[in-house]
């Protein structure tokens, strides 16, 4: 664990303030959840809160099962980093921060085709060019990730785009169950 030198006192409520250096560092936003835990050495740690953490290795198993069908990246993400991917791209992805664009995409519940070449940036720090398509994946009323299909040499269409809606709201209703 590493410290940060920084001390807080616990408030008549039982609040602390995480710091904002911290909340930066480590993209906890406003009113985002966090899952605390205590180990078996009685240390508190807190953890952000993803109900996509939950189908990691399915939802692994599903973008490889679509990439099968249409051979375009495929790219599931929470909030925050990408779950899943299958492709080209997927060594480069796989467990990486997304970019703000992405994270400001669930955001709005975006729904995006792109077909004509763009740049785009699935992670921090890289961009690419090419066509793609964004649908959000919204469960209980959340947006808690997005689907995302892209590719650097095809154009993607509106199959794409529907496959890319069909997967998210199939994940959507996943989760809720």
């Amino acid at each position: 664990m590493k410290a940060t030198g920084i001390v807080r006192r616990i408030d008549e409520l039982g609040r602390i303030v995480i710091p904002k250096e911290i909340r930066k560092t480590l993209r906890i936003k406003e009113g985002e959840n966090l899952e605390i835990y205590v180990d078996s050495d009685e240390n508190i740690i807190l953890r952000k809160h993803s109900l996509m953490n939950k189908i990691n290795d399915f939802a692994q198993n599903f973008a490889e099962a679509i990439y099968s069908f249409i051979k375009h990246d495929i790219i599931i993400t929470d909030t925050n980093t990408v779950i899943a991917c299958a492709g080209q791209s997927k060594k480069d992805y796989l467990n990486k921060p997304i970019s703000e664009k992405l994270q400001n995409s669930i955001i709005r519940r975006e729904n995006i085709l792109e077909k004509y070449e763009k740049n785009y940036s699935v992670i921090e720090g890289k961009e690419e060019s090419g066509t793609y398509t964004i649908s959000s994946i919204i469960a209980n009323g959340d947006a808690v990730g997005l689907v995302m299909i892209a590719s650097n040499e095809e154009k993607i269409t509106e199959i794409e785009e529907r496959v890319a809606k069909i997967a998210s709201q199939f994940l959507g209703k996943y989760l809720e169950e």
